[in-house]
């Protein structure tokens, strides 16, 4: 549920002991959590970032970081969407839409509201809620759209 910014701007002295502690640019919320297997796995694909950011999305010290970071995730949005193409996925695929995909898995697994709250670095449900309640409309759109090609 980690936002794009956020993953952006993780700095290497963020990851100790098997903990990835890092604050929300969005709501200054701190938040730690296991680094995993799987996030070294990522990690491991690519060379080591010569700055003091954990992954290569900002990849100098110098110049507009938060600009640098905005085009890296632009061009990974343009191209999940080729690959949404190419597969028949007729929903845009953005890292954003990782970050709903990540809410909505915790959600049909049955996930307090609360844990997905500070997984996603909400600073209130009622923030979560309407993040979830959007996703609850498509599952809806679904379910409608099964039941009207039974009748």
């Amino acid at each position: 549920g980690m936002s794009f910014i956020d993953m952006a701007y993780l700095r290497k002295t963020d990851l100790e002991n098997g903990h990835m502690t890092y604050r929300r640019r969005k709501t200054g919320q701190q938040l730690t959590i296991e680094w995993t297997k799987e996030m070294q796995m990522i990690l491991d694909k690519y060379p080591e970032n010569p700055t003091r950011y954990l992954l290569p999305i900002i990849t100098k010290e110098e110049g507009n970081q938060r600009r640098h970071a905005r085009n890296v995730n632009e061009s990974i949005n343009h191209h999940l969407k080729k690959v949404a193409e190419k597969v028949g996925v007729l929903s845009p695929l953005t890292m954003y839409c990782a970050r709903h995909s990540w809410a909505s898995a915790a959600k049909a697994k049955g996930i307090p509201l609360s844990v997905i709250s500070e997984g996603m670095g909400h600073d209130s449900e009622a923030t979560t809620q309407i993040y979830l309640a959007s996703l609850e409309t498509s599952v809806v759109d679904k379910a409608n759209a099964l039941i009207l090609k039974s009748l």
